[in-house]
C-alpha cells in the first residue's frame, strides 16, 4: 500500500468525497469507541487508518493520495452487548452507508455473523471511491404532468436481457436499457415514465445463497447511494452507465422513477449478517423491541425495520433521496412498503416526521412521490391515507377490476369509484385523480397473461414448497389451468386481457403497466418470481402473431388516452356543473340512469358511463379552456351478451374500441338510441365528436 498523509478532514459530507488530490472520509457512529478506515489494494491487501477526529458523532479524516476506484470499508469498535442493542465487532468489515459504488459480492462462506471472532474482509463487498464528475449535456427533466403520466414498471436486467437487437455485451444492463431498440419500444408503446425496480446495491439473503439462488428483484438493499453493479456492462462503470441511461431516456422524453427500499436493509433479523448498519451502530439505525433490545421490530417481513425516528437514519434517507434527484437526475421515487416509513408510535401516520421532512424539502417536494401504501403489520394497509403531495399504488383498483371481470358479485358500486379516480380515497385530503396509481398487475403477482390462465400459484421453482406468494389472486383460468390448445378458451383469455388494458387506460388516474404484459409475458403461474433470474422473468422478444396483435392493441389504447383530456382529468367528477350540465352520467344497459337500487344490486355486472367532454373543468397549462369529444364506455362482465341502448346525441357515435376484437378503432358508426350488443366479457368505447 502507498503511504498516505492523513489530515483531520471534515465531518460533512458523510461518505467518501474525492476532491482531485485526496479523499475525505466521514462515517456516523454514536456508540462506537473507535473507527478504523480500511483501504484495499488490487491484491486485497489491507491498510488501516485510525480515525481520530470525531465531530457530533461523525468520525472523519482526509487522506491524501486516495483516488477514485479505491476500495475501502470500516472496522468499528465498541461493545458487543445485544441485550443493550449494541453489536460492534471490529473483526467484521462493514461498508460505508454513504458509499457511491461497490465492488464484489458477499461470499456465502464469509463468517459475517456478528458474534464470530473470525475476520471476514476477504468475503464481503467493498465500498469504492467515485469520481462524481459527469457531462450531462444540458439534460432536461421531462416534467410530465401527473394527469398525462403513463408508468411502465420494468426490471433493469430482464427488460433487455433477451432482446436480439441489443448488442450482446449490453443486454441486461443500464446501457442495454438505454439502447435504441429498448427506447424505441417505450416510445412506440406511448408510455411517459419508466419505473425501475430496485437499482440500489443489494445483497442476497443467506437463505437464498444456501439454495443457490439470488434475489433477482433486489428488495434487499446494501447501499442507498450506489447503483447496483449487477447492471453494469463492465466492472466499475455502474455510476457512469446509470447516468448515461438517465440522460438517454430524458433525451427521448421519458421520465425515470426508481423503486427505493428504505423500510429495511439486507442484514435481516438478529441472526443475519453484519455487513453495514448493524456493525456501524445497530441501536441508531434499527428499530429495536423496547422489551428485548436484541430483537428487531419487523413491519416489513424481512427481519428488520429502519428507525425513521432517529435523526441520523432520517438524514441517511433524505441525503440518499436528494443525491438521486440532484446528482443522478431521477424524476421521482416509488417507496417500497411506505407505511413502515410513517410508523412512529405504532400505527402509520401521515403526520410522521419522515413525511413532514419530505413535504418541506425544496428538492424532494418537487419530484414524483409514489407510495406502496402498505406493510405487513397491524393497520398496515393505508391506501388513501398518505400526505397531499403523494400518489399511491391503488391496490383497491387492482382488486376491484380483477373481481369485476371475473364476474364476482357486489363489485359494481366499488367499480364506480375506481373508474373515476377513487374520489372516496383521495378527494377529501386535497388531492386529485392523479393521486391514484391504477394497476391491474405489477412485478409482485401474476402477469396479466397468467391472471387469465391460472387460478392457483405455481411457485415450486422458488424452492419454498409453493408456500411463498399470495394465495388469493382474484384470477380466473377461463376453464383450464395453464396452457391450452382450446381455441374458445384462448380467445376468452385474449378478450379478458384486452378488457384489463382498456379498463386501466380509460379510467381516471395514472395507469401503470407491468413490463411484458403488453406482449403477453408469462411466468408459468409463478406469482412471486423474486428469485427467478432466468427466462421465467426475462422478456422474450421473438413474438408470435397474437403477441404482436396485443402490442398493437395496447399502443393504440395509450395513444387514444393521451389524445383526449376526457381521460386525463385534473379534478374529480362533480355530477352536476354549471346548472343542469352533467360531467358524468351512469346508465343501465336499458339506457336509464343508474339508481341507488341499481348501485346496490349484488348481481349487476354490466354498466355504462357517459364522459361529457364538453363539460371539462379547468384549463390547459397554456390557459385555454378544456374541451373534448364525449365518450360512452360500456362494460359487460356477465357470461352472456348484453344489449346497451346508446345515449342520445346530435351526431352519430363512432365505435373506437370493442374488446371482442383486437382492432382499434373499430370504424363502425352507431346512431343515437341504436342498440349495441356487447358479447360476454367485453368492453366497448364509443366517441361522439365535439361540435
Amino acid at each position: 500500500m502507498h503511504d498516505h498523509r492523513v489530515l483531520p478532514g471534515r465531518p460533512y459530507p458523510q461518505g467518501a468525497t474525492w476532491d482531485g488530490e485526496g479523499t475525505n472520509f466521514a462515517v456516523y457512529s454514536e456508540n462506537a469507541t473507535g473507527v478504523e478506515l480500511c483501504l484495499f489494494d488490487e491484491l486485497g491487501v489491507e491498510s488501516r487508518i485510525a480515525l481520530e477526529e470525531r465531530t457530533a458523532f461523525v468520525w472523519h479524516a482526509y487522506v491524501r493520495g486516495v483516488q477514485p476506484s479505491q476500495r475501502y470499508g470500516y472496522r468499528i469498535s465498541g461493545p458487543y452487548e445485544p441485550k443493550r442493542g449494541h453489536r460492534f465487532n471490529p473483526n467484521k468489515l462493514v461498508s460505508d452507508p454513504y458509499a457511491l459504488a461497490f465492488d464484489g459480492k458477499l461470499d456465502p462462506r464469509a463468517p459475517t455473523s456478528g458474534d464470530d471472532s473470525r475476520d471476514d474482509a476477504w468475503g464481503v463487498p467493498k465500498s469504492v471511491v467515485v469520481d462524481r464528475r459527469f457531462d450531462w449535456q444540458s439534460d432536461q427533466k421531462p416534467l410530465v404532468p401527473w394527469a398525462s403520466t403513463v408508468i411502465y414498471e420494468l426490471h433493469a436486467k430482464g427488460f433487455s436481457k433477451l432482446h436480439p437487437g441489443v448488442p450482446r455485451e449490453l443486454r441486461g444492463t443500464y446501457a442495454g436499457l438505454a439502447s435504441e431498440p429498448m427506447i424505441s419500444h417505450l416510445i412506440g408503446l406511448g408510455v411517459t415514465t419508466v419505473e425501475l425496480m430496485p437499482i440500489h446495491e443489494c445483497m442476497d439473503e443467506p437463505a437464498l445463497a444456501k439454495r443457490g439462488m439470488t434475489n433477482y428483484w433486489g428488495y434487499s438493499t446494501l447501499g442507498y447511494f450506489a447503483p447496483d453493479q449487477r447492471f453494469s456492462s463492465r466492472p466499475g462503470r455502474q455510476v457512469r452507465e446509470f447516468k448515461e441511461m438517465v440522460r438517454a431516456l430524458h433525451a427521448a422524453g421519458l421520465e425515470v422513477l426508481i423503486d427505493v427500499v428504505y423500510n429495511h436493509s439486507c442484514e435481516g433479523n438478529h441472526e443475519g449478517p453484519t455487513v453495514c448498519l448493524r456493525g456501524i451502530d445497530n441501536a441508531v439505525y434499527y428499530r429495536l423491541k423496547k422489551d428485548a433490545l436484541d430483537r428487531y421490530e419487523d413491519f416489513t417481513g424481512c427481519g428488520n425495520t429502519l428507525d425513521m425516528m432517529h435523526p441520523q437514519t432520517l438524514k441517511l434517507v433524505m441525503d440518499s433521496l436528494r443525491y438521486w434527484a440532484t446528482e443522478m437526475h431521477v424524476d421521482g421515487f416509488r417507496f417500497d412498503l411506505a407505511s413502515a416509513l410513517g410508523r412512529e408510535q405504532g400505527a402509520m401516520s401521515r403526520l410522521s416526521t419522515f413525511f413532514d421532512i419530505v413535504y418541506q424539502d425544496p428538492v424532494l417536494s418537487r419530484v414524483k412521490l409514489v407510495a406502496e401504501p402498505w406493510d405487513i403489520d397491524e393497520g398496515g394497509y393505508q391506501v388513501g391515507n398518505f400526505p397531499v403531495h403523494w400518489t399511491e399504488w391503488n391496490g383497491k383498483f387492482r382488486d376491484t377490476v380483477r373481481r369485476f371481470w371475473r364476474g364476482d358479485k357486489n363489485q359494481i358500486g366499488d367499480l364506480g369509484f375506481r373508474l373515476t379516480g377513487s374520489s372516496d380515497l383521495f378527494q377529501d385530503d386535497g388531492r386529485h385523480p392523479g393521486a391514484s396509481i391504477n394497476f391491474v398487475t405489477a412485478h409482485d403477482g401474476f402477469t396479466m397473461r397468467d391472471l387469465v390462465s391460472y387460478e392457483n400459484k405455481h411457485n415450486e421453482g422458488n424452492g419454498e414448497g409453493n408456500r411463498d406468494g399470495a394465495s388469493d389472486n382474484s384470477s380466473s383460468n377461463c376453464g383450464v389451468e395453464g396452457d391450452t390448445d382450446d381455441d374458445t378458451i384462448t380467445e376468452r383469455r385474449a378478450r379478458q386481457v384486452r378488457n384489463f388494458f382498456a379498463t386501466l387506460l380509460f379510467s381516471q388516474g395514472v395507469p401503470m403497466i407491468a413490463s411484458g404484459d403488453e406482449i403477453g409475458k408469462s411466468q408459468r403461474g409463478n406469482n412471486n418470481a423474486y428469485v427467478q433470474d432466468n427466462p421465467v422473468s426475462w422478456l422474450e422478444w421473438n413474438l408470435f402473431p397474437e403477441q404482436r396483435e396485443l402490442l398493437d392493441f395496447v399502443r393504440k389504447l395509450i395513444l387514444l388516452r393521451q389524445a383526449h383530456p376526457a381521460f386525463q382529468r385534473k379534478t374529480f367528477f362533480r355530477g352536476t356543473i354549471r346548472g343542469t350540465a352533467r360531467d358524468i352520467v351512469w346508465t343501465t344497459p336499458e339506457g336509464d340512469e343508474m339508481s341507488a337500487t341499481d348501485w346496490s344490486d349484488a348481481e349487476r355486472r354490466a354498466v355504462g358511463l357517459i364522459l361529457a367532454g364538453d363539460e371539462l373543468e379547468g384549463k390547459s397549462d397554456l390557459g385555454h379552456p378544456l374541451s373534448d369529444d364525449t365518450f360512452f364506455l360500456a362494460l359487460n362482465a356477465t357470461d352472456a351478451s348484453v344489449t346497451f341502448v346508446v345515449p342520445e346525441r346530435e351526431t352519430p357515435w363512432e365505435v373506437m374500441v370493442d374488446t371482442a376484437t383486437n382492432k382499434v378503432p373499430v370504424m363502425r358508426r352507431v346512431s343515437p338510441n341504436e342498440p349495441v350488443v356487447l358479447v360476454s366479457k367485453s368492453l366497448v368505447l364509443l366517441r361522439s365528436p365535439h361540435v
